[in-house]
């Protein structure tokens, strides 16, 4: 007879997959009726109680120097440590840079994971492989060039896949820039990003695309809509079939947020109050964070916000002082705030981080180089302890001393939060299967 496991976090037990596998090796299977195999799977399918409904993830795109924030070594020889000094928190013991003065007020309500590997220190096959789990089958800076049907899909996509749309928003947006390399892969474009393109920290900001063309009235739109409609059935055996597919995808996309009143308000960042908006700061980052916020509540599942320009090989120190922590640190700080006040940190997944670190040595031009060996995740809300530091490094930053935590760790530990079972497989076009999350753990450490 088989058992509930016992696990020490607690998890409700559930067949998987790879159980099914290792009782069909024993015989077992051969005794088990069709109906109680379907009951089975259903319930595997549904055993993985989410904690998040949504996920914001903040990509400090190029590398975030961990050494000279989250994890300072200040015994460390000068060439090493920075110029920059430790603060206390306000949780006792915890110690963050004196660049990230807000974030150190409210620590109280993220977690700071500080045993991140992995070993890619190139910025495009990084990305691919963060955002999919998958190292990827390009070289560094080749990624615009490669089908999308032969790349990996991204956390945003599976997402999308996964979970569906709720409300009227999309289910999958990145602003203010694509995330990098990525997006739907072969999944295809029903799957793919809403992305805005366009910087919500701009005084004249709005969504391109959610309003019809000025002298395009409601008659004449309907009468668009129909003809375009009619279109793909064109043509041999009148089936849509390659480009038909795809750009029709992206056509019901865009015809369903633009002909959506709710939609157009949930991307109006103009709705919120002066005071609110001051308080995210009126930073492309800040911005993005309370636009985020406002999908969420909107019923979006996964924000992704590009933060760029972290790539400090040269002036690292004054770069990070004067232009990328400041608004970062607001940003940040405010949005785990403004969730919490709301009672939306608890089902928002929050997450900040790089496709790598920074050498822990300083270089000739005053700056850090590219290092993934050892980098620092920040994770709030949805299920995440809060208050808490978890795994360490050695006395220069440069390799975990505690369990070494990699992508695929990082993703299964999402997915399990959203509710999402990683290990479900798909198929590509050529009919090679994989698995949502392949190989990885979640990791306990950092659950609530």
């Amino acid at each position: 007879m088989l058992s509930k496991n016992s696990s020490s976090n607690s998890d409700l037990w559930r067949l998987n997959r790879r159980r099914l596998l290792r009782i069909g090796g024993t015989g077992w299977l051969a005794g088990l009726s069709l109906p109680t195999l379907l009951q089975w799977q259903a319930e595997a399918a549904t055993s993985i109680a989410p904690k998040a409904k949504s996920i914001i993830f903040i990509l400090l795109e190029g590398g975030p120097s961990h050494i000279d924030m989250w994890d300072m070594k200040p015994e460390a020889p000068s060439e090493i440590r920075g110029p920059f000094n430790p603060i206390s928190t306000v949780v006792p013991g915890t110690f963050i840079s004196e660049l990230l003065p807000r974030c150190a007020q409210v620590v109280d309500k993220f977690t700071i994971l500080r045993s991140h590997s992995h070993n890619d220190n190139a910025h495009q096959t990084g990305r691919h492989w963060l955002l999919t789990g998958y190292p990827p089958n390009f070289a560094d800076g080749q990624a615009k060039g490669v089908p999308f049907n032969e790349l990996y899909p991204s956390i945003g996509s599976i997402v999308s896949r996964e979970l569906g749309q709720q409300g009227h928003v999309p289910p999958y947006v990145e602003l203010p820039n694509p995330l990098g390399p990525g997006g739907p892969g072969f999944y295809g474009p029903k799957y793919a990003p809403f992305t805005i393109n366009n910087d919500p920290a701009q005084p004249d900001f709005e969504v391109r695309d959610l309003k019809t063309p000025a002298g395009i009235d409601s008659d004449r739109f309907a009468r668009r809509q129909k003809l375009l409609s009619d279109m793909h059935t064109l043509g041999p055996g009148h089936e849509s079939t390659g480009k038909a597919i795809t750009f029709e995808s992206y056509y019901e996309k865009a015809v369903a947020l633009v002909t959506s009143k709710e939609a157009r308000e949930a991307f109006d960042i103009q709705a919120e109050s002066t005071q609110l908006r001051e308080r995210y700061g009126y930073s492309s980052i800040g911005q993005s964070a309370l636009l985020a916020r406002r999908l969420v509540e909107a019923g979006c599942r996964f924000i992704g916000i590009e933060h760029g320009s972290w790539d400090t090989h040269t002036d690292n120190f004054s770069s990070h002082e004067k232009a990328l922590c400041p608004p970062t640190d607001q940003a940040f700080s405010a949005l785990i705030t403004d969730l919490d006040e709301r009672g939306m940190l608890d089902e928002t997944l929050v997450v900040m981080m790089g496709e790598m670190g920074r050498t822990p040595k300083i270089n000739a031009d005053a700056g850090r180089d590219h290092w993934s060996q050892c980098q620092t995740v920040i994770l709030a809300g949805g299920g995440i302890k809060r208050g808490a530091v978890i795994g360490a490094s050695d006395s220069t930053a440069s390799f975990p001393t505690t369990t070494p935590y990699g992508i695929q760790d990082l993703l299964r530990t999402f997915f399990y939060l959203l509710g999402v079972d990683a290990d479900k497989v798909y198929h590509t076009p050529l009919g090679r299967p994989v698995p949502i999350v392949n190989g990885g753990k979640k990791i306990d450490e950092v659950l609530a």
